[in-house]
């Protein structure tokens, strides 16, 4: 939707013919954060205050070339500044409205090689963080370069802790986060988040990834990062042709975990929605599928007796999303390739041929007459050629059958996906950057959004592109069936603080089977029943999955209510408390009503929170629907006891919250009047 500007302060001030200038300076709108950039002994650096309080001290900025030595920066050579107060409304989200209010200081610096003469920098400003990127206006349109170093750094001022995980030779982001000193950081995955002595939270990401490797950071055992990308097979990090802009860098700067969960920087450094018409074919809901029956070795992808993905199958599945109010029915292994190892072999899967007991013309007729869509999937074992070279005939077969959401998963057993010519790469490097993004706009193209599994790291482009509505990039749900060890309690409440910064992921809560007949602990799902309710509100996603087999949730209908009621569609959401590794409470409103919900989730120690109502509209009062842990409720002895109420609450209230170990409560409050 086009955006809404409501307040647009000091008009960009040109640069003019003024004498070269060794330091600038800007302050976020609030004077809460102070950016200067400043040209030294041949670098270009820049430096970050917080109320007079050094947080990043001088790091360096700029790009080096293939063919250059590294650039040495002489001045600053011009300088514009500007204010922008707007509000834009996203077409879907956790925040229907997002005010995007920021300062910026664009510069202008000077080098000393060919590339290097005319670098352009410009720095976005808001009070809770702040973003810079690099333009090369100066290099020829056409010509080609190659990039061979980023040096932008991020040097820390103070002691931290860190929540990361080694990304060096990662075939994907899917491993469990550690918690370390800052300084013990080798090589992390992005978001990075850091928690310092000095109450201070940081959080360093990207926005806008477009066409250009992703980054990791590299420490340097002293507190500082600086760019890692993710090279080429040749070892050139990019490959562009000019001119070109890069991604933004990012910081989120806050006083509370709360502080960087709510941010809106990441969407905001991004351009403005390119399908004005999304809201006609795609809307937000909830699915089920045929998925964790596979997991759990009831069915299989694979042809043959216990082939999941058969016709009886799906309309058994279509007949529950329609009893209970579900959009969709994902269905996996419906397409031929799944036979023998299928990872190793993704150039040998079709996106068009079915096995012969999948009927989909037969499929997509029974689920229209029930209000049902089949949910597509395409996976491709990392095989890119393979899945780009199909890949138009595979989205005009969804379409011409009412599909307006596919899956697509890049599994890959090597660490690396093939290019065209059969040589390895980077999951995230440039090469796969750009095949995502264009499998993203080609799906627009026939009114189909995307949820991308093993993906490139989200950096905000569900604002541009809105059909990319979610991803995974951590570990989900399907360790919890096989994953040795599953996912630990601690991990649910660190995601909100990491991965989830980045945006929307597709983690398919909802698992009510917790025990499995007293199956090991460490082999298990890891938390209790009350806490897989409460992940539909901690966990963002506009598609939300009920991930469990139909049985179970039938078993459990009181349990099930909560899944039924709770929306995808956000009119505003609130991180009401937390600490990282140990527990978050978030509410959230729905779009377009008075109901909020909330949802909150501990670790391993049962511990007992209190919370205040006062973000309910004032002079209402609401009907509590609690889901709560039943006592004696714990993730390793009792994970299925949970305890349900009803009381009448207003914002003047204070709910107590006793969370068992591996436990959590999810909450509807109902407006009354």
């Amino acid at each position: 939707m086009t955006p809404k500007t409501t307040l647009l302060l000091g008009l960009s001030m040109l640069a003019m013919a003024t004498p070269a200038a060794a330091r600038e300076c800007v302050r976020s709108p609030g004077a809460v954060l102070e950016l200067c950039v400043s040209v030294a002994d041949g670098r270009a650096l820049y430096a970050v205050t917080r109320g007079g309080t050094e947080v990043i001290a001088p790091s360096r900025l700029g790009l080096a070339f293939a063919g250059e030595a590294d650039p040495r920066y002489t001045a600053i050579t011009s300088t514009a500044r500007s204010a922008s107060d707007t509000t834009w409304e996203q077409p879907w989200g956790e925040q229907r409205l997002i005010r995007d209010k920021h300062s910026e200081l664009k510069v202008t610096l000077a080098g000393d090689t060919p590339l290097s003469q005319a670098v352009g920098v410009t720095f976005r400003l808001f009070d809770d963080g702040f973003g810079f990127r690099y333009d090369y206006a100066g290099i020829p349109a056409g010509q080609a370069v190659a990039v061979t170093a980023d040096h932008s750094q991020f040097r820390t001022v103070g002691a931290y802790r860190a929540w990361w995980y080694e990304a060096l030779g990662v075939d994907r982001d899917e491993y469990l986060y550690k918690e370390s000193d800052a300084r013990r950081v080798t090589l992390a995955e992005t978001p990075l988040t850091l928690k310092g002595d000095n109450g201070l939270y940081l959080s360093f990401h990207e926005a806008a990834l477009v066409d250009f490797p992703s980054m990791l950071l590299a420490g340097d055992g002293a507190g500082g990062y600086s760019a890692w990308l993710m090279p080429w097979p040749d070892g050139t990090l990019a490959k562009k042709t000019g001119p070109f802009a890069t991604p933004w860098r990012t910081v989120l700067v806050g006083d509370s975990p709360g502080a960087l969960a709510d941010s809106r920087i990441t969407l905001n450094l991004n351009e403005p929605n390119k399908l004005p018409d999304i809201g006609q074919w795609f809307k937000p809901g909830k699915y089920v599928g045929i998925w964790w029956e596979m997991h759990l070795d009831k069915s299989t992808w694979a042809s043959g007796p216990k082939h999941g993905a058969n016709t009886a199958n799906v309309k058994h599945y279509m007949d529950f999303a329609a009893k209970y109010g579900f959009d969709g029915v994902l269905v996996e292994g419906w397409n031929k390739g799944w036979d023998g190892d299928w990872t190793a072999n993704g150039d040998k899967f079709s996106f068009t041929e079915a096995y012969p007991d999948f009927d989909i013309d037969a499929i997509a007729r029974y689920g229209k007459a029930k209000g049902v869509k089949l949910i597509g999937h395409n996976e491709t074992a990392g095989a890119i050629e393979n899945y780009a070279r199909q890949l138009d005939g595979a989205l005009k077969l969804y379409a011409d059958h009412g599909v307006s959401v596919v899956k697509t998963g890049y599994v890959r057993p090597s660490g690396t996906i093939v290019d065209g010519d059969g040589g390895p790469q980077w999951f995230a490097g440039q090469y796969a950057v750009r095949h995502h993004l264009d499998v993203v706009k080609r799906a627009a193209q026939y009114h189909i959004a995307i949820d991308t599994h093993e993906p490139v790291k989200d950096t905000g482009l569900r604002r541009t592109w809105p059909n990319w509505v979610s991803r995974e990039g951590a570990r989900g749900q399907e360790f919890n069936a096989w994953g040795n060890p599953t996912n630990p309690p601690e991990h649910m409440t660190i995601l909100p603080f990491t991965r989830l910064l980045g945006g929307p992921m597709d983690f398919t809560p909802g698992i009510f089977d917790i025990a499995r007949g007293g199956k090991e602990l460490t082999r298990r799902v890891q938390s209790t029943l009350a806490t897989q309710l409460a992940e539909y509100v901690v966990v963002y996603s506009p598609i939300q999955m009920a991930a469990d087999l139909p049985e179970n949730y039938e078993a459990r209908p009181d349990a099930f209510r909560f899944i039924r009621d709770v929306p995808t569609d956000w009119e505003t959401s609130k991180t009401l408390q937390g600490a990282i590794g140990d527990y978050v409470v978030v509410a959230r409103q729905a779009r377009g009503g008075g109901d909020w919900y909330l949802g909150a989730i501990g670790d391993e120690e049962a511990r007992d929170l209190s919370q205040p109502l006062s973000f309910l509209a004032p002079g209402k009062r609401y009907e509590a629907q609690i889901y709560a842990d039943a006592p004696g409720a714990d993730y390793r002895t009792n994970p299925e006891a949970l305890a349900i109420g009803k009381r009448i609450v207003t914002r003047a209230d204070t709910l107590p919250l006793a969370l068992a170990p591996g436990g959590g409560a999810a909450i509807r409050f109902k407006l009354l009047d």
